[in-house]
């Protein structure tokens, strides 16, 4: 089992930053890739981001590239998700998720997720 504890959210105007955190315990954290997904009302959900398992890689959804940048700290159990330039249209709960396969963009081939944490961007 893994536990996973995103903070961070909240409150900003459009072109404001926060950075997310998503807290691990339980299981290797190195073992799991890690992701952020997002789901804004009566909308599916959706990838945001991902990182491999020792950071060397990251992946971005098309809509945040140049924006959002992932990160993890192995020491720390934790995965970030730095948010800058936000617009009204990143408003959404954000979810972490850990997984164990290949196929970072899609939310069913991850295992854990933590329990969201919204994110609202005012115009």
């Amino acid at each position: 089992q893994v536990q996973l504890v995103e903070s961070g959210g909240g409150l900003v105007q459009a072109g404001g930053s926060l950075r997310l955190s998503c807290a691990a315990s339980g299981r290797t954290f190195s073992d799991y890739t890690m992701g952020w997904f997002r789901q804004a009302p009566g909308k599916e959900r959706e990838f945001v981001a991902a990182v491999s398992r020792y950071g060397a890689y990251t992946y971005s959804a098309d809509s945040v590239k140049g924006r959002f940048t992932i990160s993890r700290d192995n020491a720390k159990n934790t995965v970030y998700l730095q948010m800058n330039s936000l617009k009204p249209e990143d408003t959404a709960v954000y979810y972490c998720a850990a997984g164990l396969q290949n196929g970072v963009r899609d939310p069913r081939l991850y295992t854990y997720w933590g329990q969201g944490t919204q994110v609202t961007v005012s115009s």
